[in-house]
């Protein structure tokens, strides 16, 4: 039996191969897809660790719109259940994460505002 692994969407700063070193340990692999139905914000960092990983005090974040027309580009990665954690534990409490469905069909963990 194939067990698939996790995939984790990214439209902002885990794309950049510094952060997946610093946050995985390894340059993650991924293809490009879209999220349908949100938009792209910025949202103000002050967490040092975060600044000092991203070297940005703005990064972008989604919040949904619900309409379909809306969307935003990114990478769709295969991580493993524990780089879930990682990426989860680089991330501010401004941002939570969600399963949701990507343009392409796939179901993938995507980090939104968080409500």
């Amino acid at each position: 039996m194939i067990i698939a692994m996790p995939l984790l969407f990214s439209y902002g700063t885990l794309r950049d191969p510094a952060v997946q070193l610093a946050s995985f340990g390894r340059e993650l692999t991924g293809r490009a897809d879209r999220l349908p139905g949100y938009r792209l914000e910025l949202l103000e960092i002050s967490d040092p660790r975060v600044l000092d990983l991203s070297g940005l005090a703005q990064h972008p974040i989604v919040v949904e719109t619900g309409d379909e027309r809306d969307g935003v580009d990114g990478i769709v990665f295969e991580v493993t259940d524990e780089e879930l954690v990682s990426a989860d534990e680089y991330e501010v409490d401004d941002y939570e994460r969600v399963l949701t469905s990507l343009a392409s069909g796939v179901r993938a963990w995507v980090y939104v505002r968080s409500i």
